[in-house]
């Protein structure tokens, strides 16, 4: 049993941020930063400094006694020879999205820590909200039916400077896609786990306003074994960046939210739902969509806890390397159907 865990962040990007907050807010259950890891150490000493923890490089952290669980916060095209490092290394495996850039490796990275015996944890925050797993809790009750339609809408903006800001950005190598690997792969986790795994897809893919190799914009269709459909529309090139939106029709009642506020919760017979339903509310702003710092920490946090609840039970977490792969897959089917891969 553990009474503390360890916590090692290996990158020191934007979303390593997000990493040290959710750390810090669930210091009650044990959690502590140990260590953050980089290949130039020397020039995150401010953040060292500030977090009171050495910045180290890889094989160093590996190897650090105190180090449980290993936050891999790269570039996505380092993911999986990380992971599998860190797994050999003995030291449980927190990844962020895209888990990988490929099928094969995701399969290489859930082998490695299940051969290992070591957890496997992928960064999907959204599932982790209450809101959105109120919803799930919905749908699971059969509160809305037979589900019918998914409907996801991306209309973000992202600069020419922010892809330039670091040269992974924008890249098949080490980004694995653009606007929907990117950013829109946390809607499109919502999306299958609200309605299954498609069976189906039609795709077309286009990189219209950026100086990127990966696609700024998407449109798709997908169809469930059940018959359904669904579309995503996704782009980067929104002039000012709005929030995205996700709309769950089914045959006794609609669903509809515009980045954390429920705009629609309407049920055919009210009194059959389950499920209380949220306040409907306006968003506040445009979130992450105007801005990538926009993101809420709450979901971060939440995964940590969840994470930390599974390390002291000797569960896999709520979203381990099997689920982490589901978005993966559909996000690579839409690529392959719109002739990127």
């Amino acid at each position: 049993m553990f009474e503390t865990i360890g916590f090692a962040i290996l990158g020191a990007g934007m979303v390593a941020d997000y990493h040290r907050q959710a750390i810090a807010a669930n210091a009650e259950l044990g959690a502590r930063l140990v260590a953050i890891g980089h290949y130039n150490p020397a020039r995150f000493a401010d953040i060292s400094d500030q977090c009171g923890v050495p910045c180290v490089h890889q094989e160093e952290l590996l190897a650090h006694p105190e180090v449980d669980v290993v936050c891999i916060c790269t570039p996505s095209g380092q993911h999986a020879a990380q992971t599998i490092a860190a797994a050999g290394a003995g030291k449980h495996v927190l990844v962020e999205k895209p888990m990988a850039l490929s099928l094969g490796d995701a399969d290489a990275m859930i082998a490695a820590c299940d051969q290992a015996g070591v957890q496997l944890g992928v960064v999907l925050q959204r599932r982790a909200e209450p809101l959105f797993q109120r919803i799930h809790s919905a749908i699971q009750a059969g509160d809305l039916g037979d589900l019918t339609l998914g409907v996801v809408t991306i209309p973000y903006h992202r600069s020419q400077a922010y892809y330039d800001q670091a040269d992974w950005r924008g890249t098949w190598a080490l980004d694995g896609g653009g606007v929907l690997m990117n950013q829109g792969i946390h809607l499109v986790d919502l999306l299958i786990w609200y309605m299954g795994d498609p069976v189906q897809v039609q795709a077309h893919a286009a990189t219209l306003h950026r100086d990127i190799e990966v696609e700024d914009t998407l449109a798709a269709t997908l169809r469930f074994a059940n018959g359904a459909l669904a579309t995503i529309t996704a782009t980067t090139t929104a002039a000012l960046g709005c929030p995205h939106r996700i709309e769950i029709y089914g045959t006794g009642g609609d669903i509809q939210v515009e980045g954390e506020s429920v705009c629609r919760w309407e049920l055919a017979d009210p009194a059959q739902g389950t499920v209380e339903p949220p306040e409907i509310s306006a968003p506040a702003n445009a979130g992450a969509g105007g801005d990538p710092r926009g993101i809420r920490p709450t979901g971060h946090i939440a995964i940590f806890r969840d994470f930390i609840h599974a390390l002291r039970a000797n569960n896999p977490p709520q979203i381990d390397g099997a689920e982490g792969r589901r978005s993966l897959a559909t996000v690579l089917a839409v690529y392959q159907a719109a002739g990127l891969c």
